[in-house]
């Protein structure tokens, strides 16, 4: 009876393990960026040919895009790394041309601007 019990809660304790884990496609979420609103993730799959993948997904939600597909750890976590600093330089880009027009913005309403 001992052991039926042990057995028990040894398969409640995987459930709730595995519960706990997030899946995609097969692939179980291992590691994951956050880049502004975007979300960079790594998933793995043993059992698949390709072992790995990346994925985008907008920030909070579970909607996985754009996989690249990967045979080895060492290749995905590069390309994670890689489209995380893509969307930073992206970011940064955005928000210097933002700055920009809100500059040249400001040049024209003060040019005008009646002269007293």
């Amino acid at each position: 009876m001992d052991d039926e019990k042990r057995l028990m809660n040894n398969n409640k304790e995987n459930h709730v393990a595995n519960a706990d884990k997030e899946v995609n496609a097969g692939y179980v979420i291992t590691d994951r960026l956050t880049v502004g609103n975007s979300e960079f993730v790594i998933g793995q799959n043993e059992n698949a040919p390709a072992k790995f993948v990346t994925w985008k997904c907008t920030k909070g939600e579970k909607n996985y895009y754009w996989g690249h597909y990967c045979k080895d750890r060492l290749t995905a976590l590069e390309d994670l790394c890689n489209r995380a600093l893509d969307e930073i330089h992206y970011l940064k880009s955005y928000k210097q041309e933002k700055d920009n027009i809100e500059k040249t913005a400001q040049r024209v309403e003060k040019k005008c601007e009646p002269v007293r």
